[in-house]
């Protein structure tokens, strides 16, 4: 990209060279004029990588429908005979495009969110996913993602990177822990190819809490929220933005249970109750175990009795074969 850059300036300057040398500019002027040029389109081009497809679009159309807008205004203008001979009517179009143009890009970008576009191939799936704090600390959505299960961007809002930050510069060695691990999960997403994965540096400002600020980013970009907190999924639910919660996929792809069968567990503590054991599965499922108090640290072959589904996962009942 380094080299590409270099090039487009050198032609940009040779551009300017043989456009301003018949008309008295010193080599130089034009040389310089002509790479400012380029180094504007390269500024231009660096500016919008950060930037979904989204807003590109939105800021194309919003340009387009500006400069569209000052072509007719001023056409109609210049028809009034009072001003149809005004000799510097190009001038004036010209500011009416700039004008114009500006205002198109600036709202379109702005109200970027309103636009809707409908795909019965993809659907919402390509949609941008904004993951939160706590889903990447989590770590299993870099397995999720490397997987293929997600299609899309994967965006870090740059709020959500600064509190990482904090999070692994915490003087608790616990938080710290936790902070660098999801940095080095961020590090391992970003150097697979396969997988897009970008930093925006959107920030609606204000004092508003991490969650806010993903909601309101959801709304404007038109994006998913990927999470595990139960707070936020229901914040976001009731804003009307779809969710992705990696605590409900996990409880989904765990393998169903019913009364009557029967397998082995190890009862690792005592329950809560009176006589009641608990051990847990592979994917860490709970089994409660009647009458297990007393095989604490032993692999007991158990029937199950019910199993309870709840928001924070799923408990399994049995007893004793």
């Amino acid at each position: 990209m380094l080299a590409i850059r270099v090039v487009l300036l050198g032609l940009f300057g040779l551009a300017g060279y043989f456009f301003f040398q018949g008309r008295g500019w010193p080599v130089w002027g034009g040389v310089m004029v002509g790479a400012g040029a380029g180094g504007a389109i390269i500024f231009a081009e660096g500016k919008l990588q950060g930037r979904s497809g989204r807003e590109i679009l939105a800021g194309v159309l919003g340009l387009i429908l500006g400069l569209i807008v000052a072509f007719l205004i001023g056409w109609v203008v210049f028809q009034i005979p009072a001003v149809a001979g005004y000799s510097h009517r190009f001038y004036v179009i010209i500011a009416l495009a700039m004008i114009l143009g500006y205002l198109g890009t600036v709202v379109g970008i702005r109200k970027r969110g309103d636009l809707r576009f409908s795909s019965k191939r993809h659907g919402d799936a390509a949609s941008p996913k904004i993951l939160d704090t706590s889903v990447i600390i989590d770590g299993r959505i870099a397995d999720i993602s490397e997987g293929h299960f997600i299609e899309g961007q994967l965006v870090i809002p740059k709020f959500v990177l600064d509190e990482l930050q904090q999070i692994a510069d915490s003087s608790d060695a616990l938080k710290r822990t936790r902070g660098r691990r999801g940095l080095e999960i961020l590090r391992r997403m970003q150097l697979r190819k396969d997988l897009e994965v970008v930093v925006d540096e959107y920030d609606p400002g204000g004092s508003e809490g991490v969650d806010a600020k993903l909601v309101k980013m959801a709304l404007e970009r038109g994006g998913r929220i990927v999470t595990n907190d139960f707070n936020l999924n229901r914040i976001a639910e009731l804003r009307g933005i779809k969710v992705l919660n990696v605590n409900e996929l996990a409880n989904a792809l765990k393998p169903v249970v019913l009364p009557g069968e029967e397998m082995s567990v190890r009862v690792v503590k005592r329950g809560k109750e009176p006589g009641q054991g608990v051990g847990y599965l592979n994917d860490g499922t709970m089994v409660v175990v009647e009458e297990g108090s007393s095989l604490v640290n032993k692999t007991v072959p158990v029937v199950i009795t019910s199993v309870l589904q709840t928001a924070v996962g799923r408990m399994i009942f049995a007893k004793v074969k």
